[in-house]
């Protein structure tokens, strides 16, 4: 039994290779015995169905399998979009030699203010974790999302002590592997605030 899923780029995406896997040469790709799948969200329910994690991870319980699958049908177009938009205009475009439009960037936050409102207040409510009293893998895909802008020095829970209180038990769950999977978004933000503007805002965690 091999499984390999593939994260990191470096360019390998783009080679004949990597293309014939994803034609979208996007990552993660996940190749488990010859069957090759795409799209992280697939990826983590392929592995939580095919081998024996437990049950939190994706309930078999058609209730609490659906309450997973409610968040992450939501998170393509909500969490994952609005933190795309901030991660572009203040991380990726400085890093390409281009200049930030503050006005997108300041439309990008506002947007994302408004989905973390509703990461509170639809989803999380007072429960420990986004689809109950159990991490899943909802909980995986959101603070994978909310880590990224920290990259550009900027903690967007900052503010929020329920969403951050929350993305402690998050860490505290998955012990030292929130710290390995997060790592390369610390190398960033630590290149990024070397550079820091005195108008940036340098976040800790």
């Amino acid at each position: 039994m091999v499984v390999s899923v593939l994260f990191s780029g470096d360019g390998e995406q783009k080679t004949p290779e990597f293309t014939k896997l994803n034609p979208m040469q996007k990552l993660p790709v996940l190749v488990d015995n010859g069957f090759v799948l795409t799209e992280s969200d697939a990826i983590l329910k392929y592995l939580a169905t095919a081998y024996n994690v437990p049950d939190h991870w994706y309930p078999k319980l058609p209730e609490k399998r659906a309450r997973v699958d409610e968040y992450t049908a939501w998170n393509h177009a909500n969490t994952r979009t609005h933190i795309s938009s901030v991660f572009l205009h203040e991380v990726l475009l400085p890093r390409m030699g281009q200049q930030t439009n503050p006005e997108k960037l300041e439309k990008a936050l506002a947007d994302l203010d408004g989905t973390l409102d509703k990461l509170e207040n639809m989803f999380l409510k007072n429960q420990a974790f986004l689809c109950g009293d159990d991490i899943s893998l909802a909980d995986l895909l959101a603070v994978c999302e909310l880590m990224q802008p920290l990259c550009g020095g900027r903690d967007i829970l900052k503010d929020r002590p329920k969403l951050l209180s929350w993305r402690r038990r998050v860490q505290s769950a998955l012990s030292d592997s929130f710290d390995e999977a997060h790592s390369v978004v610390y190398q960033i933000r630590e290149k990024f605030t070397a550079k820091l503007s005195p108008c940036s805002k340098q976040a800790t965690l």
